[in-house]
């Protein structure tokens, strides 16, 4: 397949499909210019690279899913960039199976998973080789070399994932042309789900999506190790956060959001998901993620953020802060109703124990205290607690899985997941809350425009369980005192 650079050498800049940009300031490149560009390079191919850090442990993913699917042609897309506006693009993420089975980040990419003659399966990632210097590309393709920045040749890449590599733009030809049963994790790549279009069904696609996210239910020691990296550099953030809160005047909820971020640029990737910085009434928002308004003394700060490391792996913690650094009564109050509910969920997560564990003891606490507060009209906890009437303050469960996505294994069969039963190796948050609106007339006046979350990453271990955020203070007194500690 001819790259559409290489019919178009003599023409300006052009757009992501090869055509000349309509407004460029270039008509169009001299035959001696592109003889200039065509030579005068050095060989810069990189050799004796060491593979990636990942590299042993998704060789093992690929097995595992090779000995689920025998004899099946399996596909798993990375995906591609997203515009974000004309020719801009969002920075680009690629599909968390794909970087779970490959280690690799690269946009455009494909691994597939061929079936053996005699068994299993040999796994080849599809990416798109180094810009050559033959043709324009490098330098008349916005998305080439001297635009984006220097690819991995395919050699390169084959030192650095430990796996064969081909050029992915031959890729939906050969696909095309494959015999026998085939899986895809669809909805990634529109030209690879349209060249196996006819050869997939989706419920066959389903059931290998499903088996994907079910495979990331136990971490193995590369994830545990990265998530407990993400959880210390998240900490880190929420002490940046503190310098910058203003003890005597509003602090911009969009300077808590950059604080963090920064840090999160410096040590990982990025932010594992938009960062909540609800100040004041805001935190009775779940997702406040507008970031716009100010975070005054004497009100709370809810900061529910994440540090995504280098290798995608996504802490998410959250703290309720007093901007001043000290908590009124009524915040006290009800922040140590919450803390008291997180003890009790974190008690109960072990081997063992069913999945729902944690969230039951964690409500059941919080309906005590609604109801001691009498705002269950003379219902017990108990029954209140049938009924679900906290939810109305409690609003969420009271947690999720953990791991390359914030939201991790959603996919996963429900009697895996919430009906099912933790083991050792799984990673998930608990996070109660309690959320008193500004309008709801059903509690006291000094209740209204209070919320209140803590929330920490949960190890499973043989033993019982592992606080990998422990290093963030949650009981009341430790907080203000980390605070003030913090502000010196």
């Amino acid at each position: 397949m001819t790259h559409p650079i290489q019919e178009t050498a003599m023409s300006a800049e052009t757009d992501d499909e090869g055509r000349q940009r309509k407004n460029g300031l270039y008509r169009q490149v001299s035959t001696e210019l592109a003889e200039n560009m065509r030579r005068g390079w050095a060989d810069t191919e990189r050799h004796g690279l060491e593979p990636v850090a990942s590299a042993a442990y998704t060789a093992r993913r690929r097995a595992e899913l090779s000995a689920r699917f025998p004899g099946e042609l399996l596909v798993v897309p990375a995906g591609n960039p997203k515009v974000r506006a004309n020719d801009t693009a969002y920075p680009f993420r690629p599909s968390s199976d794909y970087v779970y089975l490959t280690g690799d980040q690269s946009p455009d990419a494909v691994l597939v998973l061929e079936p053996g003659r005699y068994g299993g399966h040999r796994a080849v990632a599809h990416l798109l080789p180094r810009s050559g210097r033959e043709d324009g590309e490098f330098w008349l393709d916005h998305h080439g070399e001297l635009w984006d920045g220097r690819r991995n040749s395919l050699a390169e890449n084959e030192q650095l994932l430990g796996l064969p590599c081909g050029d992915v733009r031959t890729l939906t030809e050969r696909l095309a042309a494959a015999t026998g049963p085939v899986r895809l994790l669809r909805g990634h790549d529109a030209d690879i789900d349209a060249a196996l279009a006819r050869r997939t069904t989706a419920e066959r696609d389903d059931e290998f999506r499903v088996t994907l996210s079910e495979m990331r239910l136990v971490k193995d020691e590369f994830e545990i190790a990265d998530l407990r990296f993400a959880c210390e550099a998240t900490a880190r953030g929420f002490e940046d956060v503190v310098r910058v809160l203003g003890t005597a005047a509003p602090t911009s909820e969009r300077v808590v959001e950059g604080a963090f971020h920064t840090r999160a640029r410096i040590e990982g990737n990025d932010v594992g998901y938009a960062s909540i910085c609800a100040a004041g009434s805001h935190a009775t928002t779940l997702h406040w993620v507008r970031n716009d308004g100010e975070a005054r003394p004497g009100d709370l700060l809810l900061l529910d953020a994440g540090v995504e490391t280098r290798d995608l792996y996504t802490a998410d913690v959250t703290r309720t802060l007093p901007v001043d650094g000290r908590f009124t009564p009524v915040q006290r109050k009800i922040y140590e109703a919450v803390y008291a509910a997180q003890e009790a969920g974190i008690a109960v997560v072990k081997p063992g124990a069913a999945y729902r564990d944690f969230h039951d003891a964690a409500q059941r606490v919080l309906a005590e205290h609604l109801a001691a507060w009498g705002l269950f009209e003379g219902r017990s906890p108990d029954e209140a607690h049938g009924l679900g009437l906290q939810r109305r303050w409690t609003l969420a469960g009271t947690g999720h899985m953990l791991g390359l996505d914030v939201h991790d294994c959603a996919r996963a069969r429900t009697g895996m997941y919430v009906d099912g039963t933790l083991e050792p190796g799984m990673v998930l948050t608990v996070e109660p809350g309690l959320y008193f609106q500004c309008d709801d007339l059903t509690v006291p006046e000094e209740y209204r425009g209070i919320g209140v979350r803590i929330e920490d990453d949960i190890l499973v271990t043989e033993e019982g369980n592992e606080n990998l955020s422990a290093g963030l203070p949650r009981e009341a007194d430790e907080v203000e005192a980390w605070m003030a500690r913090l502000r010196r």
